[in-house]
């Protein structure tokens, strides 16, 4: 897998409106590596996240995405953005190998470790395990992020944070619960 063109001819497009749209505030994106391979892991609040990451950084992220999205003229938008498709409903061997043919080629990916949008009033939903069995398997780094606030049209209300760099151990259980727990931690602080 590699970036895609499509992708680097959107990007500009869409992050101009984003940011006119939403105005989103970014802070720490410095954490996030310019030319090395990296799992951006956080918090899923609603469907605009993915492009409120997209307008953080000039690096392409792919995303694991629910396979749902795969169909029809969405299917080729998507496949063209580098987007992997995820079976939510069962192990997705062939998406984790896509994900880290893309971390063995020093790139970006993008994953929201709740698996779905918490439509909950927990603060957030417990992690899958599948960032930290990649970032284990491919020795890459894992920037944790928070996203905090609503998406309101012309209003400076949302927020995301890029927190400093994790490396995860063999212990996938420990360091899924540490993912979990300083996004968790870092969101009921504010």
């Amino acid at each position: 897998m590699k970036d895609n063109l499509f992708y680097k001819i959107i990007r500009p497009i869409v992050n101009v409106l984003f940011k006119i749209i939403y105005r989103p505030t970014i802070i720490g994106n410095i954490n996030i590596p310019k030319d090395k391979k990296v799992i951006l892991a956080g918090n899923h609040t609603n469907n605009f996240d993915c492009i409120l990451l997209m307008s953080s950084t000039k690096r392409q992220i792919h995303f694991l995405a629910k396979k749902e999205l795969f169909t029809g003229l969405k299917s080729i938008i998507f496949n063209n953005l580098g987007l992997i498709p995820v079976d939510r409903n069962k192990k997705s061997h062939n998406s984790i190998v896509l994900a880290e043919e893309c971390l063995n080629n020093n790139l970006v990916v993008g994953i929201f470790p709740e698996g779905t949008i918490n439509r909950t009033t927990d603060t957030i939903l417990p992690f899958k395990k599948g960032a930290v069995k990649i970032a284990s398997d491919t020795n890459s780094e894992i920037v944790p992020f928070i996203i905090t606030g609503k998406y309101k049209i012309f209003k400076k209300s949302i927020k995301i944070e890029f927190l400093k760099p994790i490396k995860v151990t063999n212990n996938i259980e420990f360091s899924n619960k540490k993912l979990e727990s300083i996004i968790k931690n870092k969101l009921e602080e504010l």
